[in-house]
């Protein structure tokens, strides 16, 4: 079942900074310009379903198990269309609104690039 689907806009000028951490930070494009400037900007969709364990993120081609996620990152997403991926394959979150997948490289992620939860 497709829970999420979102195409990215436009990556902030200092998003890169957090990729070279292993971490994705998304925003709805309705952010403010100074989160912009540090996020991954996609237009966002309806969030059918919470996002749960189990569950697998695909951006692009590449696919990810969800293995974390913090008690308001559903509603993070659902109201701001705002997640925070950490590719660090926890099974318990650091902070409340990480969304913990595989501990890989990261995909390739420019404009265009679709994004997708299922369950």
């Amino acid at each position: 079942m497709e829970k999420y689907r979102a195409e990215v806009v436009s990556l902030g000028e200092f998003a890169g900074e957090f990729i070279a951490e292993q971490i994705m930070v998304f925003f709805g494009t309705n952010a403010p310009d100074e989160l912009k400037e540090h996020s991954i900007v996609h237009k966002h969709g309806d969030l059918a379903a919470p996002v749960v364990t189990g569950d697998t993120i695909c951006i692009g081609t590449d696919s990810f198990t969800v293995h974390a996620i913090g008690k308001v990152a559903n509603e993070n997403l659902k109201n701001l269309g705002h997640f925070v991926l950490k590719f660090n394959g926890l099974t318990e979150p650091e902070m409340d609104g990480d969304i913990c997948v595989d501990k890989t490289t990261l995909p390739p992620i420019g404009p265009g690039t679709v994004v997708v939860i299922e369950g």
